[in-house]
């Protein structure tokens, strides 16, 4: 019986030992089910930062992009403010031209007198109007050339005069506050 009682507590021990072996076992299953979870979970959570980095970085670009647009606008807008006369002007110089012509000639008679002052009077309130809108004449005679400001029709070479320096005027040229409307047509000094 001492036998049988000690084969009864081998087997014991030896159950109590496969379920310890199956405690570790089960226990080392679920540690690696948990270290795969935890790897998928910090990939995923890698996955979600990328993202969220790309979404920012993409909605920043959007912001500036945004501000460029409404700086442009605004440019814009100012521009057209600042230059709104800019047609208006640009068709009204030919007439003006041609009274400066008109009132270059000479009147003999009365009558003639009498609407020469009338056309000067036109001309007056024509300069000043644009002068309002910010017109203003281009200065040249005996100024440096400006290719920006002037339009050489003729070089000449004079020896009296400095090099490079406007001569003489053929058209008057116009600016609308700091934009060149139209360039002075004039004849410079080549020498």
């Amino acid at each position: 019986m001492a036998n049988e009682e000690q084969i009864v507590k081998e087997e014991t021990i030896n159950e109590e030992v496969n379920q310890q072996e199956d405690v570790i076992v089960e226990s080392e299953q679920e540690a690696s089910i948990e270290k795969d979870d935890l790897t998928i979970a910090n990939e995923k959570i890698a996955d979600l930062e990328a993202k969220l980095a790309e979404s920012e970085n993409r909605t920043f670009r959007l912001q500036a992009d945004f501000e460029n647009y409404k700086r442009r606008i605004r440019l814009d807008q100012e521009a057209a403010t600042k230059y709104r006369a800019q047609s208006l002007v640009t068709d009204i110089l030919p007439a003006l031209d041609n009274f400066e012509r008109a009132l270059k000639i000479e009147a003999i008679d009365d009558s003639a007198k009498s609407l020469m002052q009338g056309m000067e009077m036109v001309y007056r309130s024509l300069t000043e109007a644009l002068a309002n809108e910010g017109v203003e004449a281009i200065e040249s005679v005996g100024k440096p050339f400006d290719p920006h400001l002037h339009q050489a029709v003729m070089q000449v070479e004079e020896a009296d005069a400095e090099p490079n320096v406007v001569l003489e005027e053929f058209q008057k040229g116009y600016k609308l506050k700091d934009r060149v409307i139209r360039p002075t047509m004039v004849k410079v000094n080549q020498s």
